[in-house]
């Protein structure tokens, strides 16, 4: 029986993928665990691996192409099996299936029996797009749904609640346990109608020399949240400007002996992320997201750390940042940086963020402002270090290091005054690095 290998699933927001290029031809033996082929999703470009061995008998997909998820990209055959006379018709079924569950309005369907991970064969239980902003927890495969006090509700049933102007309340939920889904909510009658008119697109004109380059997935999903997230979260900015002598001082005395000890050398970036973490433990109201009608306070540390890529800027995490040694989280640090040039990361590594770290400094950018990343509340914006002419405690003009370090919040979450607190908690644990080895 033919395998087909389809298009997985390699993010939570994923609805399609491209692939943007095959590791292997038509002809080449495939074993279990091979990588197959590049795939660009919202998120970052992934290596797909194969769950087949066989004989890889057709390409479905050229390079370049998108396809939904489960939609079949090539087929494999077993040793000495040769392809049905109605190959074509199951790869058509195959397709036609993925194309049907792509459709918003299409019911989800069961498991997929594609030669990559098994996944559900549509998001229209729950297609939560990549402008919906509700937190999800730090833990994988774990969703928080969105709540009405005493109705049980999915994020996407209240997002279309929301749409539509449906009281949850007046609504029956036929989910699990009661639960109200999207089907429960386009049922309903709406009390009062919102129609949203349509804001007209300010577009380019392009000259006969310009060129017009088509954005990748992950490109176009990157501009998609930046813009939800800038209009649907009031930010509100602070800075604070840090003595960054101690803490140099203190990285050069440490790296002295500990590329010797552990063959590790400490970054300034390691002692930003660290200061960061313990001020979110000294000041847990920053480590929070808006859930619509609750305020979701997360327990542990997921560090989101802003990593260049070619094609954006992706944030993967480092989970229970708050357990980790400086030398673990300067280990764990190098290890994702690594994985994101390669295209290494995997769906996890992007999953349980509670709070994000963007540093510009090695570009030279003294300060700047950062876009909070959804469902977050708040992240910092790290600038250079400069030497500078600081007044020191005699009142004498003297040289100085300085370094500005910002934070966006979301001030629905957070007020300016447990900003300032965790900005000024942030500020002591750079100008005294030994506190954060206690």
């Amino acid at each position: 029986m033919p395998k087909l290998i389809e298009m997985p699933k390699l993010s939570d927001t994923m609805t399609e993928g491209t692939l943007a290029k095959w590791l292997v031809k038509e002809g080449d033996t495939i074993s279990q665990g091979q990588s197959l082929a590049d795939i660009e999703t919202d998120k970052a470009t992934m290596e797909m691996q194969s769950f087949f061995e066989g004989t890889l008998h057709r390409l479905l997909v050229k390079a370049g192409e998108k396809a939904p998820l489960n939609s079949p990209l090539a087929v494999i055959l077993e040793e000495g099996e040769s392809a049905p006379d109605n190959l074509d018709e199951i790869i058509a079924s195959a397709r036609a299936a993925a194309d049907a569950s792509a459709k918003p309005a299409a019911p989800s369907g069961g498991a997929s029996a594609g030669g990559t991970q098994a996944q559900p064969k549509s998001r229209a239980s729950n297609p939560e797009g990549p402008s919906t902003l509700l937190p999800r927890a730090p833990s994988p495969n774990r969703r928080i749904a969105a709540r009405v006090p005493g109705v049980k509700s999915s994020p996407l049933a209240r997002k279309v609640a929301e749409e539509l102007g449906i009281n949850l309340y007046t609504v029956t939920g036929t989910g699990p346990g009661g639960r109200v889904v999207r089907a429960d909510v386009e049922a309903a009658e709406p009390i009062v109608a919102t129609p949203r008119s349509a804001t007209p697109t300010i577009r380019p004109t392009a000259g006969p020399e310009d060129s017009r380059a088509i954005v990748s997935t992950m490109r176009k999903i990157i501009a998609e949240r930046l813009l939800a997230s800038k209009t649907q979260i009031p930010h509100f900015y602070l800075q604070v400007e840090v003595d960054a002598a101690p803490m140099m001082q203190f990285r050069a005395h440490l790296n002295q002996t500990s590329e010797q000890a552990t063959g590790n050398k400490y970054t300034v970036n390691d002692f930003i992320l660290k200061a960061v973490i313990c001020a979110a433990k000294t000041v847990p109201a920053i480590n929070a997201a808006w859930d619509g009608d609750a305020i979701i306070q997360y327990k542990s540390v997921g560090l989101s750390v802003a990593v260049a890529v070619e094609d954006g800027l992706v944030t993967p995490v480092i989970k229970q940042a708050e357990q980790k040694t400086l030398l673990e989280l300067s280990q764990s640090v190098k290890d994702i940086a690594a994985r994101a040039k390669n295209k290494k990361l995997t769906p996890d590594d992007f999953a349980g963020g509670t709070i994000t770290v963007s540093n510009l400094g090695a570009y030279g950018i003294d300060q700047f402002s950062a876009i909070i990343n959804p469902p977050q509340a708040a992240i910092l914006s790290i600038g250079s270090i400069r030497n500078a002419p600081v007044v020191n405690d005699k009142g004498e003009i003297a040289a100085g290091q300085r370094m500005w370090v910002g934070l966006s919040g979301d001030h629905r979450v957070v007020d300016g005054a447990v900003a300032a607190t965790f900005l000024a908690e942030v500020r002591k644990m750079l100008e005294n690095p030994t506190l954060m080895l206690v």
